[in-house]
């Protein structure tokens, strides 16, 4: 054998084992199966992961090489994960149609491998129907090399996952259904005659008759914050009574990894009495914020760091239409541990206001300026009005504001106004609430409204700012405008106007190495939490473009505008759809594709990832 010959071969072994010999391999089996679990006093079939519920912590180290085997035992169903959060090939992303990755079918089985590229806080579960809902999710921690901090402040004694979710008696496909019936099925907490008096007392009668007709031609419920209702919320797979707790010793700082893997719920979160100070988001550090509460969206995760004094702290995750809470406990393991469990008071509901629908002064004000004739041409290409006669007749329409609030402005401001009302009022408008809200329970008027007492600080997403400047600063070479909208009457969701299993369906459409914006405009009266597979998405929240925060979810409020910068930097097909899985199911769905161009400008597909044409039936509907 010649010398030249003898080193390429030496050199192709190198290659071929280098990412095995270079990196642990971290193997994990997950057999999934379905089972009778009592969470509630009532056993109930729901889908377990290794004969647990809910699906077990899984852990790597950043340059692990992930070995995943997933099993599927159930009798009669396909089956998926998918890793949210992770960056990976498009094939072993999960999502059944989408990069040749065509599911699991019953007693088959699937080998998921891929290099660990990240450190971070995110969770994994199905893409297929509603098993997520019943069940199919759990936790995922990846530290970082050696487990050292990525920065001082990150450094703690303890390290606890709080995964917060929501458990239905029943099944997921039943509740689906019951949508279909009827948007206002789980509709249990409607406005009562003494909700109108008190309105007509504060406002009198033609601004109460007015605010009314607008509802009613809307056909639209104040109180329409949650669509289903009836949940049991959960830390770690445990009831309020159950009280899952983390234990500490004097002195010590607790890492707590939030990740809200419910179906429906969005939750403001609060340790009375403990400051927390938020690290990351989504997974990617951030410069610390201290806060006393934050919201939390469907599939969002955040990591705080506190340093409890008190022997115990109660951990509060508050549904956002006040409909229960899902508790957990820091514990002082050197003292006396606390035998029952107080829940705490509700706080104030709040309810819609014309604002939230993009009905308010601002947006009248600056539609004013804008040719009203084209508005009836507007809502009939953008959205499905049939159900809805009487919309046709106001002087506004909440279909089209998303795009007129945003019509003669930059994009720094964009980022001002609409982050402003994302997540909480700002400082000014929560100082003028009374502490008293935390124990009357009346209503609040707008989405945003956490009722937060005077003087504690609740995070927004202008707080946010990387940790470390983004690597890809270029301005965006154009914008990709993604309408959300949707009938409430025959719960139906749309992106574009489109269901994603519609016949002409269009996919989104990039370059690779494109730099793009996506503007999400939130056509409809609910909020959507937004998740792009594949990639992170720096937010537009007014930061310098260095410092803009990554998030692979985004909450994009009723009646707003969110942006996004994005790096189209993976190649394949990506899903990108809302997190509310019965949205989703509904058709709030898309594909990002993102393809080689050549000078011809034909777009190519990576050859190394086959992809299946989809047109979508195979993913989540019911």
């Amino acid at each position: 054998m010649s010398s030249k010959l003898y080193a390429g071969v030496i050199a192709s072994f190198g290659l071929l084992f280098a990412p095995f010999s270079m990196a642990a391999i971290k193997e994990y089996h997950l057999n999934i199966n379905q089972e009778m679990v009592n969470v509630t006093g009532k056993p109930v079939q729901r889908i377990t992961v290794n004969g647990k519920f809910i699906a077990p912590l899984l852990e790597f180290e950043e340059g692990d090489e992930a070995v995943i085997h997933v099993h599927n035992q159930l009798k009669d169903q396909d089956t998926s994960l998918h890793w949210h959060g992770l960056l990976l090939p498009g094939l072993m992303d999960g999502v059944p149609g989408f990069n040749g990755f065509k599911g699991i079918k019953p007693n088959g089985s699937f080998e998921y491998r891929f290099k660990v590229r990240q450190n971070g806080t995110y969770w994994y579960h199905a893409h297929s129907k509603g098993q997520e809902q019943d069940g199919l999710y759990g936790p995922l921690v990846i530290y970082p090399k050696g487990k050292q901090p990525v920065a001082k402040h990150e450094n703690a004694e303890r390290d606890y996952v709080v995964m917060l979710s929501d458990f239905h008696e029943t099944k997921s496909d039943k509740i689906m259904a019951n949508l279909k019936k009827s948007a206002e099925y789980y509709q249990n907490q409607r406005e009562t005659v003494a909700d109108v008096w008190s309105q007509l007392k504060d406002q009198g009668l033609k601004a109460t008759w007015q605010d009314r007709s607008m509802w009613n031609q809307m056909r639209m419920l104040k109180t329409d914050l949650s669509d289903v209702t009836g949940y049991t919320f959960l830390v770690n797979g445990k009831t309020p009574q159950q009280n899952w707790t983390g234990a500490f010793k004097a002195g010590e700082k607790v890492r707590l990894r939030f990740i809200n893997a419910s179906a429906m719920s969005f939750f403001d979160v609060r340790i009375p009495n403990l400051k927390m100070m938020v690290v990351s988001a989504d997974g990617q550090p951030v410069q610390p914020v201290p806060v006393d509460e934050f919201r939390i969206g469907a599939a969002e995760t955040y990591d705080v760091i506190v340093e409890p004094t008190q022997p115990h702290y109660q951990i509060q995750a508050e549904s956002i239409d006040r409909s229960g809470f899902a508790i957990a406990s820091l514990q002082n393991e050197m003292k006396p541990a606390q035998q029952t469990v107080t829940m705490p008071a509700a706080r104030p509901r709040a309810l819609l206001t014309m604002d939230d629908m993009g009905h308010g002064a601002h947006a009248q004000d600056e539609t004013s300026k804008m040719d009203h004739s084209q508005h009836a041409e507007m809502d009939k290409s953008k959205m499905d009005h049939s159900q809805h006669t009487q919309m046709s007749k106001m002087a506004m329409n909440h279909n089209a504001h998303g795009e007129m609030d945003m019509g003669d402005m930059n994009h720094k401001s964009h980022a001002d106004m609409n982050m402003s009302q994302m997540h909480h009022h700002s400082d000014k408008q929560q100082s003028s609430m009374s502490v008293t809200n935390q124990h009357k329970p009346q209503a609040v008027q707008g989405w945003a409204n956490a009722s937060t007492p005077v003087g504690h600080k609740a995070l927004q997403y202008t707080d946010l700012r990387a940790l470390t400047p983004q690597p890809d600063t270029r301005a965006a070479e154009r914008e990709l405008v993604i309408r959300l909208g949707g009938t409430m009457e025959r719960y139906i969701w749309t992106i574009d106007g489109k269901k994603f299993s519609d016949k002409d369906f269009e996919p989104l459409k990039v370059q690779y190495g494109e730099r793009i914006r996506l503007k999400f405009v939130n056509e409809s009266m609910m909020a959507h939490p937004m998740h792009l597979h594949g990639m992170f998405m720096q937010l537009e929240n007014g930061q310098s473009a260095a410092d803009m925060p990554n998030k692979h979810t985004v909450i994009v409020p009723p009646g707003k505008t969110v942006t996004a910068l994005l790096t189209a930097d993976e190649l394949g097909e990506w899903a990108i759809h809302c997190h509310l899985l019965y949205h989703m199911s509904a058709g709030m769905m898309s594909k990002l594709i993102v393809a080689n161009v050549n000078e011809a400008k034909t777009a190519t597909q990576p050859t190394s990832t086959p992809v299946q044409p989809s047109t979508g039936e195979s993913h989540a509907h019911h």
